[in-house]
Formats: C-alpha cells, sequence, structure tokens
C-alpha cells in the first residue's frame, strides 16, 4: 500500500506539468553526459520548457485516458519528458537543436496540440520556428510594400511641388 501512496504525488506533478500544455516530446537521454544534461536544462528553462526524467510508469498512470494518451507506447527505456505550456514547437525545436551537439539525445514521440507525431513528425515539428519569429517575419513582410508605397507617394508628392 505504501507503493502506490509514494507514487501518487508523482503522478499529480506530472499532471499537473501536463495541465493545460500545448505540446509534450519524449526523448531517450540514454548517454547524454552531466554536464550536457545541465546545459539542456539551462537552455529548456529559458525557452519556458519543463524538462524532467520521471519514471515511465509514473508517466503512463499520469497519462492514462489524456490526450497524451498515445505518448505510452513510446514509453520505453531511459526517457526525459519536455512540456511546453507557452510554445507548441518550443520542445520539439529545443530538443531537436540540443540533439545536434549531444549526439546521444534522440527524439522519440511527442503530441503537439493534440496530435500525436512520431520521430520524423516531431524532427519536421522541430523546424517550425516560434511564435515570435513568425509573427516578425509576417510583419516584415506586410511593412516591405507599405514602406515601399510611402516611398513613392512622397516622391510624387516632391515632383509635384517642384513642378
Amino acid at each position: 500500500m505504501a507503493k502506490i501512496e509514494e507514487k501518487q504525488p508523482i503522478v499529480a506533478e506530472i499532471k499537473e506539468a501536463l495541465d493545460g500544455a500545448k505540446s509534450v516530446v519524449l526523448v531517450d537521454y540514454r548517454g547524454v553526459t552531466v554536464a550536457q544534461d545541465t546545459e539542456l536544462r539551462r537552455t529548456t528553462r529559458k525557452e519556458n520548457v519543463h524538462y524532467k526524467v520521471y519514471k515511465n510508469t509514473m508517466v503512463k498512470l499520469a497519462i492514462e485516458g489524456t490526450e497524451w494518451s498515445e505518448l505510452a507506447k513510446d514509453l520505453e527505456g531511459p526517457t526525459a519528458v519536455a512540456i511546453s505550456k507557452e510554445d507548441a514547437t518550443a520542445p520539439a525545436r529545443v530538443m531537436a537543436e540540443f540533439a545536434k551537439t549531444a549526439k546521444n539525445l534522440e527524439l522519440k514521440s511527442g503530441v503537439v496540440e493534440g496530435t500525436y507525431y512520431d520521430k520524423a513528425g516531431i524532427e519536421t515539428i522541430a523546424t517550425i520556428p516560434s511564435r515570435e519569429v513568425l509573427l516578425s517575419r509576417l510583419l516584415g513582410s506586410l511593412q516591405s510594400p507599405i514602406t515601399n508605397m510611402a516611398r513613392v507617394l512622397n516622391q510624387l508628392a516632391e515632383k509635384k511641388a517642384e513642378a
């Protein structure tokens, strides 16, 4: 009976981390050094991504019957969980970027805004820029024609004033 009581706070912690999350990514951290793990944790904190290693059985109990339940099939071997409540692509992006330098870190799968993605799908999602980057690109592309039009109108006004 004591075992169940010991598990409940951990399962509750995982459920709380998942509550309101936009995405969850599972990674295999086998072979990641302590220094690399420390750097990864620093990076995830900067990106507001909750990154933690939980026992697979605890995660399975926490995701049972939720939108995250499809992840249960990938909970084998050493698994870390990356969760974001703000940016849906952040966990995949941060983990994939970090995996470029820490070759032992491997993306397993994830759920992004309610849709399950396998390893290939999560790697694709990792290439999507953050919301802020996308908005700044949109703003830049909208601003360019307006700036050009203002310049042309200004030149026309100057020519008319000269005439």
